[in-house]
């Protein structure tokens, strides 16, 4: 595994210097949101999205298509890509070894067809929620809800541009049941942040095991949950762990983050907001806090109900 040279900025006074300086975020597109109300309506609605990468309902279905995991995980998440092979998951998923997807993918689509296995997912999604937020998914909180989270997803379609799992998922029809339609719209939405947080850490010149390592050393997530499901051994993991401690990055027997990474880390997070802003400026900032105050009750009962267990995660290499 490769490594990107660390990502320099020129010194004060020259004149890229002075480019920097013109090159800020706001010469990108005029911020009409502050990237903090962003951030919170993804959150707060994300769990009923990232339910489907959990839940039996989704992993049995799967099973039934001859795609036991980790072949489930992947095709579910790709097929709106088409029958692809392994390079375009690698390059959009970004952080997952390159073997494990070689392992399923394309030999996944000689079971089952794209369109089965998106078929498999949102029958899974229907279930799933059903399970959790009962007569929620019939009521106008519901129907609110869905309506401008699939207003902010058909709003990013705007900005296509570098977002290839986003622009897969928006070439998709749309459900007619509410929660359905909330659901893909928060698909939409969790991929187009998807792939703005991998240009900012493409940006940041971080492979996607250094990311996983970086991750790990915030104390956010264990080591052995991102092992176990983007399929890094213990040597690769240990290289990049090496490579991170040398550029000043992490540090400590158990590693953690440095003062850099700390600030490396909270410039991806701020980039990443960033990049997610566009699909929200058709909400405006009431309408932000409107789809998280709906969303926030629903989210919760996916929690509570279990269906974010972190032991049925997948993928899961066998």
């Amino acid at each position: 595994m490769g490594t990107y040279p660390s990502v320099t900025f020129p010194a004060e006074g020259s004149d890229m210097a002075d480019m920097t300086d013109e090159l800020n975020p706001d010469w990108q597109r005029p911020a009409t949101l502050d990237p903090a109300v962003v951030r919170r309506a993804w959150r707060v609605t994300e769990p009923l999205h990232a339910m489907i990468y959990f839940v039996p309902e989704a992993h049995e279905r799967y099973a039934a298509l001859g795609l036991a995991e980790p072949a489930g995980y992947f095709a579910s998440r790709a097929a709106a890509l088409g029958p692809v092979g392994p390079g375009p998951v690698v390059a959009s998923f970004f952080n997952f070894n390159p073997a494990l997807v070689a392992r399923v993918l394309p030999a996944a689509w000689e079971r089952a067809t794209p369109a089965a296995v998106l078929a498999a997912r949102l029958a899974a999604a229907d279930a799933a929620l059903t399970r959790a937020l009962g007569d929620l998914v019939h009521g106008p909180e519901m129907a609110q809800a869905a309506e401008l989270a699939r207003r902010a997803a058909e709003s990013a379609t705007a900005y296509p541009e570098g977002r290839p799992l986003f622009a897969a998922h928006a070439a998709l029809p749309w459900p007619e049941r509410p929660h359905l339609v909330l659901w893909q719209a928060q698909t939409l939405l969790r991929e187009f942040r998807g792939d703005g947080h991998v240009a900012a850490l493409v940006l940041a010149g971080l492979t996607g095991l250094e990311a996983l390592v970086l991750h790990a050393a915030s104390g956010e997530v264990s080591v052995r949950f991102l092992r176990r499901t983007r399929g890094w051994n213990g040597e690769q993991w240990a290289d990049a762990v090496e490579r991170l401690r040398g550029r000043g990055l992490i540090e400590g027997e158990e590693p953690t983050l440095t003062a850099g990474g700390r600030a490396q880390r909270a410039w991806l997070e701020a980039a990443t907001d960033r990049l997610a802003t566009p699909a929200y400026a058709a909400l405006g900032t009431d309408g932000c806090a409107r789809l998280a105050e709906l969303t926030r009750p629903m989210s919760r009962a996916v929690v509570d109900a279990g269906l974010l267990n972190l032991d049925n995660a997948a993928p899961r290499p066998r």
